[in-house]
């Protein structure tokens, strides 16, 4: 799928975090990029830990943690940087897999979300 080359091809530039142990069907990549939550009429702030194709772990505040319930909606800004072109968003449709309180700071809130679906939005402006 198109897709899913652009998207590998958009992470792959950044740090590869596999391991020999790593169990997981798809690479993820450390990729720092802001990342907004669509809840309800409510856009909640949070940036990426990493990503695959398949999954995306972000932090956000733990108030806005709450927010988050099963599928839900979020845009990734992936920067002209890791692009290797013009920056773009990639909208997506996500499944909750697990929050956890960040170790760092007990305000915060990590989250796993698997990605159901996703498209390219090739303006950075571009919403919807």
């Amino acid at each position: 799928m198109v897709v899913d080359e652009y998207l590998n091809e958009a992470v792959c530039m950044t740090e590869d975090l596999t391991t020999a142990n790593e169990r997981r069907g798809s690479q993820r990549f450390r990729i720092s990029a802001p990342l907004t939550v669509i809840a309800g009429d409510h856009e909640i702030s949070a940036y990426t830990r990493d990503l695959s194709n398949r999954g995306v772990y972000f932090y956000l505040s733990l108030a806005d943690s709450a927010l988050i319930d099963r599928d839900f909606e979020f845009l990734i800004e992936m920067p002209s940087e890791i692009t290797l072109s013009s920056s773009c968003r990639i909208r997506c449709r996500g499944k909750l897999i697990r929050k956890e309180m960040t170790s760092r700071n007990l305000t915060g809130a990590g989250i796993a979300a698997e990605i159901l679906d996703y498209s390219i939005l090739r303006d950075a402006a571009t919403v919807a």
